[in-house]
């Protein structure tokens, strides 16, 4: 299997990044602002969901974690929610990646976690870059996802993250 690259230049290529990074997990020291680059970037163990391992018969296939790097650029300013940067050893599981336009070319991408964080990025364009940095190794699970609570209500993983509630990375 050939290692990803892949770049964003508008929503939908946006959605290819997200559906890559779903499950994706890093630590929080693995997230660096360079404001005065204008660039995010992070390093995280992505679940490769496109390199399923056969883990024999018994068993269905687990896949594979490989490292990798998100980078954005054009990056005007950074937000946390429910993330504290300054925390050591602070895992983050990435659920999903969204862009909302607000003056063309220009909009918020918003980076959401489990556990209600989210992390949004004030662009001026999208652009966007997931490299792997190396051949993935055998996952130890594979990720799932619930669909429906107990009393059979869709869970909402897309649910609105009020501005008020960011703070200033």
């Amino acid at each position: 299997m050939s290692l990803l690259k892949l770049i964003a230049l508008d929503a939908g290529d946006l959605q290819v990044i997200s559906a890559q990074m779903q499950d994706a997990v890093l630590s929080s020291d693995d997230i660096d602002w360079a404001a005065r680059a204008h660039r995010f970037a992070l390093i995280a163990n992505r679940f490769a969901w496109d390199a399923d391992v056969d883990a024999g018969a018994a068993r269905e296939p687990t896949g594979e974690r490989r490292a990798a790097v998100l980078r954005f650029s054009h990056v005007l300013r950074a937000r946390l929610q429910g993330i504290d940067p300054k925390a050591e050893d602070t895992v983050l599981s990435l659920l999903a990646i969204q862009f909302e336009e607000t003056e063309a070319p220009g909009g918020v991408i918003t980076l959401t976690f489990a556990g209600d964080g989210a992390i949004a990025l004030d662009v001026e364009c999208i652009e966007a870059e997931l490299v792997d940095l190396a051949e993935g190794r055998a996952a130890v699970g594979r990720p799932r996802h619930a669909i429906a609570d107990d009393a059979g209500a869709t869970l909402a993983p897309d649910a609105e993250v009020g501005d008020a509630s960011y703070d200033d990375v």
